[in-house]
């Protein structure tokens, strides 16, 4: 009677080890699936006799004790990270290491290595085949509004514009040469930005009236002032001839007249094609400019301020970049170094902005006082004395009650991390702005760090959450839960929330998923010894049937 009872325990033990080794086989293709093993152990023995201890005549004996058969002391999960597989989904996330994605139901948190992920009509980042929501950590992507505060569900803008911002700092960097020269010194040249043009668009010429100019709004029979400002070549403000009275008679003729009254013979103002252009009467450094203004009944536009066609100096090096305004439009910022007539000492001049530009004042369109250290080339600075700011201020037309400040990073004082000024070419340029236009998100991925990285219309990234990562003391004690879920148990310790690279968690792997880790050659080698223990033990049961026959027998 042992016997069968060994035997039927054998076969019980070796079906659940059969099954075992089946459910492996069917999950081989499941998605981060963890194979288990089965462990027998034998059940308790029965104790015929006792062992006895030596004595002084006879030697001790070993106990007799006689087997029941065997029971299954444990089926555990193989925790072991499967092969890691590129899918060319940016959503499809996969674990290399410890860890676990942590998903929200409604109700409670899940766990699971499985990480085919998808966006859904509410933008939520979930697992497709349930809606569990995937959960994340930290703060990134609130300040830009792609998060919210306070809900753990990740959020994937796809219909979310990211607003335009404006260009606040522009890096420049690069030598500015301290020995090179012009062949010919350049003379400076102002033209005005605004070209002015009679009815239907034809340059005014210096007979045209200014009351006929389509910049001209209001009474044909004005009576205002027009009054100059402006800079001579060596920096000393105008002195005379400030204001021109107007009247219907008026021409551009008399403004340009008053104006070169205003030069006091340091330069001379033309009219060029409707433009007002003043050239400088020497060649060589100049800090010429010039505005102009008008009050009075009726209206005239004029110029925002003049842009510098030809920067006057020995050595000029021009750098341009795209920047935007407040409204995400883009303009064409261009400058020029030019050497001044101190030594080792540089201006940078705004030349001209492209686009509907409101007005650049004088005051803030020059860096003056850019110094170099005479002895090793290295950027000392602004000039204390002078007291300029390394910025350009401008007004744009859609937004003139807020004028634009845009920072200009030069470099470190004493350092080479920017500008230079050691001999040969000049190659100073305008290396990077923070503007950008608006745009939507176009594309995401995640990096090593679970950190989901958007790609935006207009170029710009930006990151916009961090993939939670769970970790516990004995992952092997987690709660299966069905479609590849686990739950904490009494013996898995609790979840310790964290991110990707960080106390101890895995890399994250996008566009990748995990494969199971059930291997097909080990699976079929466990279901032939299933095959031969159950096998064997059901001839256990068959021999000791027999012996019972024959006992049975013994009375016929």
């Amino acid at each position: 009677m042992g016997a069968l009872a060994a035997g039927v325990s054998g076969l019980q033990a070796h079906q659940k080890m059969l099954d075992v080794a089946g459910n492996n086989l069917a999950n081989v293709n499941t998605t981060a699936y963890k194979s288990s093993r089965i462990t027998f152990s034998e059940l308790l023995s029965e104790t015929v006799k006792k062992a006895s201890q030596p004595t002084a005549t006879m030697g001790g004996t070993n106990p007799q004790q006689l087997g029941s058969g065997v029971g299954i002391s444990g089926i555990s999960p193989n925790m072991n990270q499967g092969n890691i597989e590129s899918t060319g989904n940016p959503l499809d996330l996969a674990i290399e290491g410890e860890g676990y994605f942590v998903l929200s139901d409604g109700g409670q948190a899940v766990y699971t290595r499985a990480g085919a992920f998808a966006v859904d009509a509410n933008s939520n980042l979930v697992d497709p085949s349930t809606g569990f929501l995937v959960q994340r950590i930290g703060s990134v992507g609130e300040s830009d509004g792609f998060q919210i505060a306070g809900d753990n569900n990740i959020k994937v803008p796809y219909d979310v514009a990211m607003a335009a911002k404006a260009t606040e700092s522009v890096t420049v960097s690069g030598n500015l040469s301290s020995d090179s020269v012009l062949a010919t010194p350049n003379t400076n040249v102002l033209i005005s930005n605004l070209q002015y043009t009679t009815t239907g668009g034809t340059a005014a010429t210096s007979s045209s009236t200014l009351v006929s100019l389509e910049q001209w709004s209001g009474t044909a029979t004005p009576a205002g002032t027009i009054t100059i400002s402006g800079i001579d070549p060596d920096g000393t403000a105008y002195t005379t001839g400030l204001t021109l009275a107007v009247s219907s008679t008026t021409t551009v003729g008399d403004l340009v007249d008053q104006i070169n009254t205003a030069l006091d013979g340091n330069a001379t103002a033309s009219l060029v094609n409707g433009k007002i252009k003043i050239t400088d009467d020497e060649s060589g450094y100049s800090k010429s400019d010039l505005n102009f203004t008008y009050s009075g009944t009726g209206a005239l536009e004029t110029p925002g301020y003049f842009e510098v066609s030809t920067v006057g100096g020995e050595e000029v090096k021009s750098v341009n970049i795209t920047m935007y305004d407040s409204q995400g439009g883009s303009h064409v910022l261009a400058g020029a170094f030019v050497r001044t007539d101190t030594a080792n000492t540089w201006d940078l001049v705004l030349t001209s902005v492209s686009g509907n530009v409101n007005g650049i004042s004088m005051a803030d369109r020059r860096v003056e006082g850019i110094e170099f250290d005479a002895a090793d080339g290295s950027y000392s600075g602004l000039n204390s004395t002078i007291g300029d700011d390394a910025e350009f201020v401008v007004t744009f037309a859609h937004d003139t009650a807020n004028p634009q400040t845009i920072d200009l990073s030069l470099g470190t004082a004493g350092q080479l991390d920017g500008l230079t000024q050691f001999a040969g070419n000049s190659t100073a340029v305008a290396r990077e702005q923070d503007g950008y236009e608006a745009g939507r998100l176009s594309s995401v991925s995640v990096n090593n760090e679970g950190i989901v990285i958007g790609a935006f219309s207009n170029g710009i990234k930006k990151q916009i959450a961090t993939v939670q990562i769970a970790l516990f003391q004995n992952a092997a004690g987690l709660e299966s839960a069905g479609g590849g879920y686990y739950t904490p148990s009494a013996n898995s310790g609790e979840a310790v929330a964290t991110q990707a690279l960080t106390g101890g968690a895995g890399s994250l792997h996008g566009s990748s998923l995990e494969k199971s880790n059930a291997d097909v050659a080990s699976e079929f080698v466990n279901l032939i010894q299933a095959q031969n223990g159950y096998q064997a033990n059901a001839r256990t049961i068959t021999v000791a049937n027999d012996i019972l026959k024959e006992l049975t027998n013994l009375i016929r």
